[in-house]
């Protein structure tokens, strides 16, 4: 497998419709005319994904109070998300991927480093995506501790 493609800014979102945590479905089509962060991340309940979900979780009221809404994005069963939305109180909705279709569309699963070893994985990435559905960010290899502290400078709401 080689690098997935990415996204760049101006591209159009690639559309989903996903279980989430709570059994529903969600698509992106549904959060039209609102911003988006989706962040993509490896797995529920590891300890990076966990410091990076709750970091979304803390700052969520700023970011919609900006107009923000957050999705997060895993490969996990929707029973899986939710046990990590009841252990760390997560208050966004959390969708499953498990074929990682959506991932792949959005240049998050494919090859990449790990410990100094090629592996093919989730690649923690952070879409920003306006109220047209048009991708404003793509953040690829992001850190799971300060990302979101960077994110909220980036986009002006610090």
């Amino acid at each position: 497998m080689t690098s997935p493609d990415r996204l760049s800014p101006g591209d159009p979102a690639p559309e989903f419709t996903l279980a989430t945590d709570t059994g529903d479905q969600l698509s992106l089509a549904d959060l039209r005319g609102r911003k988006v962060v989706l962040y993509a991340y490896p797995a529920a309940m590891t300890p990076g994904c966990t410091k990076q979900a709750c970091d979304f979780r803390d700052s969520l009221a700023s970011l919609q109070a900006a107009g923000y809404e957050v999705v997060g994005i895993s490969p996990d069963k929707p029973e899986k998300l939710a046990k990590f939305r009841e252990r760390d109180a997560i208050t966004f909705p959390l969708v499953s991927d498990p074929d990682k279709s959506v991932l792949t569309a959005y240049g998050a699963y494919g090859e990449k480093q790990l410990y100094g070893k090629t592996v093919t994985g989730v690649i923690r990435s952070t879409f920003v995506i306006d109220a047209d559905g048009k991708v404003e960010r793509a953040l690829y290899n992001v850190k799971a501790t300060g990302h979101v502290a960077k994110l909220r400078r980036d986009l002006g709401l610090d």
